[in-house]
C-alpha cells in the first residue's frame, strides 16, 4: 500500500482545506455534502455525538456560530492507497482564543472524497 501517493495527497488536502473554508464562513450546504450521506457516519463533538448524516444536519443547523472563524496551527494528512485518508488539525479561535483538534476519516465514494467520522475535542494545553 502507498503511502502519500502526491496526487491523492493533494486531492484529500485540498477537500481538507475546503471543508475549513465552509466551516468558518458557516457554509452550511457544503458543510454537509463534504460529509458522506449514510446512517453510519458520524461525528463526535465538544458536547454531542452524532450518529448519522441527518443528527450532523440538524447539529450544523442549530449550532451557535459567532466564534466560527480559526486558524489551524498544526496539519497533517495521511492517505493510505488512493481511497482512504486520514486529516488532523490543531486550530486557534481568533475570537475567543479557544484551542482544539479535529481528526476526520475521509474515503473516496462513488460520489467524490467524503468524512466517514470525524472527531473535535478541546486543545491541552502544553507544559
Amino acid at each position: 500500500m502507498e503511502i502519500n501517493n502526491p496526487e491523492t495527497l493533494a486531492e484529500v488536502t485540498a477537500c481538507f482545506e475546503a471543508y475549513e473554508r465552509a466551516l468558518v464562513t458557516n457554509d452550511l450546504p457544503a458543510l454537509n455534502d463534504f460529509f458522506w450521506e449514510s446512517g453510519f457516519v458520524l461525528r463526535y463533538g465538544l458536547g454531542e455525538n452524532l450518529y448519522g448524516i441527518d443528527a450532523i444536519r440538524s447539529f450544523r443547523a442549530e449550532r451557535p456560530s459567532g466564534d466560527l472563524d480559526r486558524s489551524l496551527t498544526r496539519q497533517v494528512v495521511t492517505t493510505f492507497g488512493r481511497d482512504f485518508a486520514t486529516a488532523n488539525a490543531e486550530y486557534r479561535r481568533h475570537k475567543s482564543g479557544a484551542e482544539g483538534r479535529v481528526s476526520q476519516t475521509w474515503a473516496r465514494l462513488p460520489e467524490g472524497w467524503r468524512i466517514v467520522a470525524a472527531h473535535v475535542s478541546a486543545g491541552v494545553t502544553q507544559p
